[in-house]
């Protein structure tokens, strides 16, 4: 299959949009023609070159798009069905087996190899493979190799274009508070960083019923966001300590708070915002494999306070995904309110976009 993709060539450097030959699609393998696919802060942490990616590199991995061919075995989908794709899991570990894909003991193979299982890539250009399979996709792409366990049907009328984010970014927010944290109906919620993930978070504690919801973010129109999607306050971490702000309206403290900055400092300001028995989920990806958290262990003891590692907003993509379109379709699920499109060969001016602030939720829409 003769296509295009979006190739990096060099840590940080400039995607450029490249012909490309994929791969017919092998037993229990799905390929997929991108419509649409939204651009995560994860995608420029691995293009950055810090997690040990490997070069030639083709990211991406909240795409949504039709179906075009099956591999042998495959009974999940059709070709001519519109698919949502997301993380990838091996469906035979016991973290799969309970429920729980997102922990799945193969999970950084599977997600971030960049390759099949065998080694080999789907993907070439004119001089030989290229690295992809980036979250069991690599949407990046006019088209993308995926298997059963990362493809979600979705309804013959659904817009690809809105709902591609829902793949990674929003259900991580979202699943963070309402799974991760399990927030209850008269909770409150802390949010740390005003992204398409924060956001969606913000929306999470909406959804849950939290009582008080507080955004935490340097940028003022991104605050101004967060108060139109259901916050009820927004801090600037410029105008005092965060904690002592947070306290000022929470004297007892936040019993949620989710961390999407991936800040080390902001993360630590946060350890002084629980209440007791509260929880801090940890989503932000930070900048180093060596980043480390100092935790002070006589309050964390003292107070019982949970530390949380979250990844995919512990989701069961094929329940909680419907469960997200479902939300959508409500309309408890705005995400156009932070979401932007780009021409798929705009993607550079897509992602400066993305890193100076000028966008929340960049989304790329390829032709069709």
């Amino acid at each position: 299959m003769q296509g295009t993709a979006a190739v990096l060539r060099e840590p940080n450097k400039p995607y450029s949009i490249e012909p490309i030959r994929f791969d017919a699609p092998c037993a229990g393998e799905i390929l997929v023609r991108i419509h649409a696919v939204g651009i995560c802060h994860t995608d420029m942490v691995f293009a950055s070159g810090a997690m040990g990616s490997p070069f030639p590199l083709i990211l991406g991995h909240e795409g949504a798009g039709v179906v075009e061919k099956v591999g042998d075995g495959v009974t999940k989908v059709r070709p001519g069905q519109k698919v949502l794709l997301t993380f990838n899991s091996c469906g035979q570990c016991s973290q799969c087996h309970s429920g729980d894909p997102a922990y799945c003991d193969n999970f950084v193979g599977l997600n971030f190899a960049c390759v099949r299982s065998d080694g080999s890539s789907c993907a070439h250009d004119h001089s030989g493979p290229v690295a992809a399979r980036f979250f069991g996709q690599s949407s990046f792409a006019s088209h993308a190799i995926a298997q059963e366990r990362n493809v979600i049907v979705l309804p013959d009328e659904a817009e690809l274009t809105t709902l591609a984010p829902l793949g990674c970014g929003v259900q991580t927010g979202v699943g963070a508070v309402l799974r991760s944290l399990n927030a209850q109906a008269g909770s409150s919620l802390v949010i740390v960083g005003g992204g398409a993930v924060g956001l969606s978070a913000v929306l999470g504690g909406k959804i849950a019923g939290c009582a008080s919801i507080i955004m935490i973010e340097p940028q003022q129109a991104r605050r101004e966001l967060a108060l139109d999607l259901g916050a009820d306050h927004a801090i600037d971490p410029a105008a005092g300590e965060t904690a002592e702000q947070v306290r000022a309206i929470l004297p007892q403290g936040a019993h949620n708070i989710v961390d999407t900055s991936g800040n080390v400092g902001a993360i630590s300001a946060a350890l002084g915002m629980l209440a007791p028995h509260g929880a801090l989920g940890l989503v932000g990806v930070p900048g180093s494999l060596d980043a480390v958290l100092p935790l002070p262990i006589v309050p964390a003891i003292t107070y019982g306070y949970t530390i949380k590692g979250i990844i995919e907003g512990d989701s069961d993509p094929d329940t909680f995904l419907p469960e997200l379109i479902a939300l959508h379709a409500a309309g408890k699920l705005p995400i156009e309110k932070f979401s932007t499109i780009y021409p798929f060969d705009q993607i550079n001016e897509a992602i400066a976009d993305s890193h100076s602030g000028k966008c929340v939720k960049a989304i790329l829409e390829l032709p069709a």
